[in-house]
């Protein structure tokens, strides 16, 4: 009886110890950003922008588990970068947003990709952060881009990065 209570009490401290990631690992932001209230200027052309805030974060625009907060979405709604001449030009997605609408990528790149008959593509600009996507598997949760217009943000669940991503219509 002492061992079997010993192993639960090593076992307890053990799930206590694990540290939970602070980006990414199944973490699902409660809700999307708020609007920039002050933005920094976009990167100059060519230049790389930086978005690893801390040792261990990704070089990729992300979200802080604790906090909820969306590093990397601070360049407000004048980032010519993500100006679009014919927004929404396939209508509107009206699959549902934020957590409690998570979604399974069924296939593609980052040039056309779907799920449940919902195709997008991502932004030119971001095509880079997205490198490490399992196009045929990972999870992700779109989310309203209230500073870009045309834009949405789709948020991967396992990496815990995001992009900016343009709705095509479900056909």
């Amino acid at each position: 009886m002492k061992k079997i209570i010993g192993l639960f009490a090593a076992s307890a401290l053990l799930v206590l110890a694990q540290k939970k990631p602070e980006v990414g690992g199944g973490h699902i932001p409660a809700k999307g950003p708020a609007p920039v209230k002050h933005a920094v200027p976009a990167p100059k052309e060519g230049a790389q922008p930086h978005y690893n805030d801390r040792d261990g974060h990704p070089n990729a625009p992300h979200v802080d588990v604790k906090g909820d907060k969306w590093v990397g979405h601070d360049t407000g709604k004048n980032d010519a970068r993500y100006h679009m001449d014919h927004p929404w030009a396939h209508g509107h997605f009206a699959g549902g947003f934020g957590k409690d609408h998570v979604w399974r990528l069924g296939g593609g790149g980052p040039s056309r990709f779907w799920f449940n008959n919902f195709y997008w593509d991502v932004s030119a600009v971001d095509i880079a952060l997205c490198a490490g996507w399992l196009w045929d598997r990972d999870q992700i949760v779109i989310y309203e881009d209230p500073d870009h217009v045309g834009w949405y943000l789709a948020y991967n669940v396992r990496l815990g990065t995001y992009v900016h991503v343009e709705y095509l219509g479900n056909q």
